[in-house]
């Protein structure tokens, strides 16, 4: 899943500055209800990484069956706060 085209698919645009309120939170909601559905380990982890990165991730233990899926997000979540230098 390349990013530019899941926010395209979920946003209708890459630029996320150009999206109203509104379609923030409906493609928020597509985006959830599509990891809820997704059964590819791979895809739901790239569906939950977008989300993390726009605030709206659900937390490990709903949005992962497998302990080293959870384990994967944590270290997600890790590199993605050093590198807004937390």
């Amino acid at each position: 899943m390349d990013f530019d085209d899941q926010l395209q698919r979920y946003f209708g645009t890459a630029d996320l500055t150009s999206v109203h309120a509104e379609a923030m939170d409906a493609g928020l909601e597509k985006m959830r209800v599509d990891l809820g559905l997704e059964k590819d380990r791979g895809r739901r982890f790239a569906l939950w990484a977008v989300l993390y990165m726009l605030g709206s991730a659900p937390d490990l233990d709903s949005a992962f069956k497998e302990e080293v899926d959870r384990n994967s997000a944590r270290d997600f979540m890790d590199l993605m706060d050093r590198a807004q230098g937390g």
